[in-house]
């Protein structure tokens, strides 16, 4: 995965909208005004996703390239460098999972303002 291709994986989910509300070189994906992803367009190449408390955790332990969230709650973020060293598919599993994650949360007129 490259930055490309991770900005289009998050965008062709439902509602998403991207914006850099923090500085000019951090981008994030928002679902219904929330943030569930970003990342630096300048520095290395790594990604902050949500994550459930125990799996964050599972997956700083299985995977080296994942710690915890860099500047964000890190019983819930991950920072997940980006390397090639994990496959797309369980990045992409991933980013899902921040994405559900945060529509979960939604108010059910969140979810029907937004077509979710």
């Amino acid at each position: 995965m490259n930055i490309e291709s991770f900005r289009d994986f998050c965008l062709a989910k439902p509602a998403v909208t991207e914006c850099f509300p923090f500085d000019e070189t951090t981008l994030v994906f928002k679902v219904a005004g929330k943030m569930f992803a970003l990342t630096d367009t300048e520095d290395a190449f790594s990604i902050n996703i949500k994550c459930a408390p125990e799996k964050a955790i599972q997956l700083r332990e299985e995977f080296t390239d994942v710690t915890p969230g860099y500047h964000m709650n890190k019983q819930l973020w991950n920072t997940v460098l980006i390397t090639g060293s994990i496959p797309d598919i369980l990045l992409e599993e991933w980013i899902n999972d921040s994405y559900n994650l945060i529509v979960a949360k939604l108010t059910k007129k969140e979810r029907q303002l937004h077509n979710l």
